[in-house]
């Protein structure tokens, strides 16, 4: 089978990090042609999708004394060649946030991709309709307490009431922008007014979960199935767990209550082709649904002795020619 991938640069990813590469390693160690693309060199010519395309191959990482290790080059790139995406099996969108317009622009085309022909991980409309905040609001009964807003005074009056709140902005990535606010802060009204550009923009606030301290788990979903999890662990001053700001990273187990949470988001997740994603859960509570190139595999592989990546490509190539 011949898989695409839409990604960033691959000379920017990290081999024993990323997610994307372990989801191409896999695939082609499963003997599938792996593609890579990116987001700007796509293109509509005739009513199909087409993308500027070049087949790679992959010098899978090893695990040595608990770390992934990579060879240099860990890659090889033939010459790109111009392909309707819907010569491919599957086609991953794997580029990272910001959801900017671009981006956006970039789903559009990849509407005109037949789904009767390339399975389109994910959805192109599901990415659309699932703000990687936004989302979430819909999932009331296993959220914590959470407004959006952009009124200085309506936020103000959420955080007396929760004693202590997270403000996020609903663009944000790997833990961009998040604060820890308090109703006593000397900064509050300025904190409000810089995250929210001068209450022009809409932020996400959420009760702050002491929990947090303990971990913010990442739990990976494939076809709304959790499939493996890995807790992030704040370090140093830092209130973020994010790998991205330097938390570190712990083996998770799925508890009864993860499952829960993903029962209830397994339906929308499925009606929306989101059949690829990463949940962050603060003690039982879902904070964020991530769906634009949700990571994790590497760490949970390594901490806990999993093959995520060969899991998930076997899936994509069980369902690939069928849509329904």
């Amino acid at each position: 089978m011949k898989f695409a991938f839409i990604i960033d640069p691959i000379d920017r990813l990290d081999p024993g990090h990323d997610t994307s590469v372990a989801l191409m390693e896999a695939a082609q160690g499963m003997g599938h042609e792996i593609w890579i693309t990116e987001a700007k060199q796509l293109s509509v010519s005739g009513g199909k999708a087409y993308g500027l395309l070049r087949s790679v191959q992959l010098q899978p990482v090893e695990l040595v004394n608990g770390l992934w290790k990579a060879e240099n080059p860990w890659f090889q790139v033939d010459e790109a060649v111009l392909l309707p995406l819907e010569e491919m099996d599957a086609v991953f969108m794997r580029t990272d946030p910001p959801v900017n317009v671009p981006y956006l622009y970039a789903t559009y085309i990849l509407d005109y991709v037949d789904p009767a022909k390339t399975l389109v991980v994910n959805s192109p409309a599901g990415l659309r309709a699932a703000n990687e905040k936004m989302y979430a609001l819909q999932f009331t009964k296993v959220i914590p307490e959470t407004i959006v807003a952009q009124d200085k005074q309506i936020i103000r009056q959420f955080v007396e009431r929760q004693g202590a709140a997270v403000m996020k902005p609903l663009g944000g990535k790997a833990g961009e922008g998040i604060l820890f606010v308090q109703p006593d802060d000397r900064n509050f009204n300025s904190l409000v007014e810089i995250s929210t550009q001068q209450q022009t923009y809409p932020i996400m606030v959420q009760a702050y979960l002491p929990e947090a301290k303990e971990g913010d788990k990442r739990v990976i979903l494939l076809n709304g199935e959790p499939i493996g999890a890995v807790n992030r662990i704040p370090t140093g001053s830092d209130f973020r767990g994010n790998m991205a700001v330097g938390g570190r990273v712990a083996a998770a187990e799925i508890t009864d209550r993860d499952r829960q949470i993903c029962a209830e988001l397994a339906p929308i997740l499925r009606k929306d082709g989101l059949y690829f994603v990463g949940i962050d859960v603060i003690g039982g509570y879902l904070t964020e649904v991530n769906v634009t190139s949700p990571t994790g595999i590497r760490e949970i592989d390594r901490l806990s002795n999993l093959r995520l990546g060969e899991r998930v490509m076997q899936w994509v190539a069980e369902h690939s020619g069928d849509k329904s």
